[in-house]
């Protein structure tokens, strides 16, 4: 029984030891994991953006700074600024996300129509060494066919003068 627990302390600081930086502890996560293959894992949602509570478009209490204003309207204004600046800060960031998602998605259609043109012009290419290959090959092939023509009647020929000198 003292064995057993002198096991598993020693494991647990051999497992201590082993963790010195992220790496290790990702190590140690994935061979926990890896024990028990048939057990579901639990994947976490990925985070979605921030959401800010809604902020009214315009505001209907409107107050100034004019005189005769009671201490408590002070934080009734307050309130009110903070989230007048809460929603243009909403705005704003919605209006620069808009702006970089547009600025990628016009880049990754740059990167597509850079992608057609290179791999249309290396296409041009291929199909040009390809149809000069096939007229290659013809030639050589007429060639061929001309040179056993030319072979076979100069043959022909040369039986003939046999023939005739005989």
């Amino acid at each position: 029984m003292t064995e057993a627990i002198e096991d598993e302390k020693s494991k647990t600081n051999e497992v201590k030891k082993l963790v010195k930086n992220a790496t290790d502890l990702q190590r140690l996560k994935l061979d926990r994991l890896m024990k028990n293959p048939d057990k579901p894992v639990y994947i976490p949602e990925p985070r979605s953006d921030k959401k800010t509570p809604h902020v009214p478009e315009f505001v209907r209490n409107v107050m100034g700074s004019s005189a005769g204003a009671g201490s408590g309207e002070f934080h009734v204004y307050r309130h009110l600024r903070r989230k007048e600046y809460a929603r243009q800060k909403h705005i704003q960031l919605k209006a620069d996300k808009e702006l970089l998602e547009e600025a990628y998605r016009q880049k990754i259609l740059e990167n597509k129509q850079m992608a057609e043109e290179r791999t249309a012009k290396k296409r041009l290419k291929r199909l040009k060494r390809k149809k000069a290959l096939k007229e290659k090959i013809q030639i050589s092939k007429k060639k061929n066919t001309k040179d056993t023509s030319n072979e076979s009647d100069t043959s022909s020929d040369n039986e003939d003068k046999k023939k005739s000198d005989s």
